[in-house]
């Protein structure tokens, strides 16, 4: 049956693939979107359809529409856009989550999920994370405007759920690539292809062997389909519990792109999480969902957007 879905953050790299996900499935969707790192572009492509909208809005001003479901995915999601602007952050995070809430509660029949993160584990003295670890955040450093702002939408989640009987559910994401990533996000995949791309040095911070997993973007939006039309009121994890150093990662994303880059080592950034890796048992067994798509061919597809991105780049420049 179809449905009408808003998709908060819907212009952002995760937020488009979301939305063309469930336009193919045969629903109406609105994007709701202020631009702060989402793009048109982005979503350029379905303007034309009768079944799509898009409206510039800033969640944190309030909203009322009447839907079936909310993706909540507004709020800045790497390092060096959250930290630009970090009340601005830490207010998306709370008062944006209140707004949706809010709007889900006056119209009693709406489902919400809310986008939370593998960051509100912190720096993990668990590994890997479970969804019943409470986390290692440091609240005053300078990744607590997202990282503790996600915790609290958690909480104010539950309460609502708890007081007023809101529906929600709650996607714990990892790391996740993919085609339309920001060039400039400061996201380790993002970076070395860039610099790959652009014959620069890959960048790496610390000594490399701190670990993440990569989940490609197409996996992760099945997951988030799959938890909004499930019946769990629990954190879910959802992304890939393949382990790689960064060192690792760049070597392959110098194979993948010919490139002959030199690495250099940087400065680890403060509360940078050592090591990253989801435990996805409760996804397997309760969504019946896990990533398929193997960390070369996603980079294969990420690298020939790049690609493709920096050419047209090139060629406006030159016709100037």
């Amino acid at each position: 049956m179809s449905k009408r879905i808003l998709v908060t953050g819907g212009a952002g790299f995760l937020g488009s693939h979301l939305c063309e996900r469930l336009l193919a499935a045969g629903n109406e969707v609105i994007c709701l979107d202020n631009f702060f790192t989402g793009r048109r572009h982005n979503v350029e492509r379905l303007l034309d359809r009768h079944d799509f909208e898009v409206i510039r809005h800033d969640i944190c001003t309030g909203v009322s529409l009447e839907v079936d479901e909310v993706y909540h995915l507004a709020c800045p999601a790497s390092p060096i856009h959250y930290q630009r602007n970090p009340v601005q952050t830490i207010r998306t995070c709370v008062q944006g989550t209140l707004n949706v809430l809010d709007m889900a509660r006056e119209a009693a029949s709406t489902r919400v999920l809310i986008a939370s993160t593998s960051e509100v584990y912190g720096d993990p003295l668990t590994h890997p994370q479970k969804e019943t670890y409470w986390g290692n955040v440091n609240p005053i450093g300078p990744r607590a405007c997202y990282d503790e702002g996600k915790r609290c939408a958690e909480a104010l989640a539950v309460s609502y759920a708890r007081q007023y009987g809101i529906e929600v559910r709650i996607a714990r994401i990892f790391n996740t690539y993919g085609p339309r990533m920001l060039e400039n996000d400061g996201r380790v995949v993002s970076n070395f292809i860039s610099q790959c791309l652009r014959g620069n040095p890959m960048t790496i911070f610390g000594d490399g062997k701190q670990t993440r997993s990569f989940c490609y973007v197409d996996d992760l939006v099945a997951g988030l389909v799959k938890l909004m039309a499930s019946d769990e009121d629990e954190p879910i994890n959802l992304g890939n519990p393949g382990e790689f150093t960064m060192l690792e990662l760049a070597e392959q994303v110098r194979a993948l792109t010919g490139a002959s880059s030199e690495i250099v080592h940087k400065t680890l950034p403060t509360d940078d999480p050592l090591r990253r890796k989801p435990d996805i048992t409760r996804a397997i067994e309760r969504l019946g969902w896990e990533p398929k798509v193997p960390l070369e061919l996603g980079l294969q597809k990420t690298i020939a957007d790049f690609r493709a991105r920096i050419a047209a780049e090139r060629d406006a420049t030159a016709s100037l």
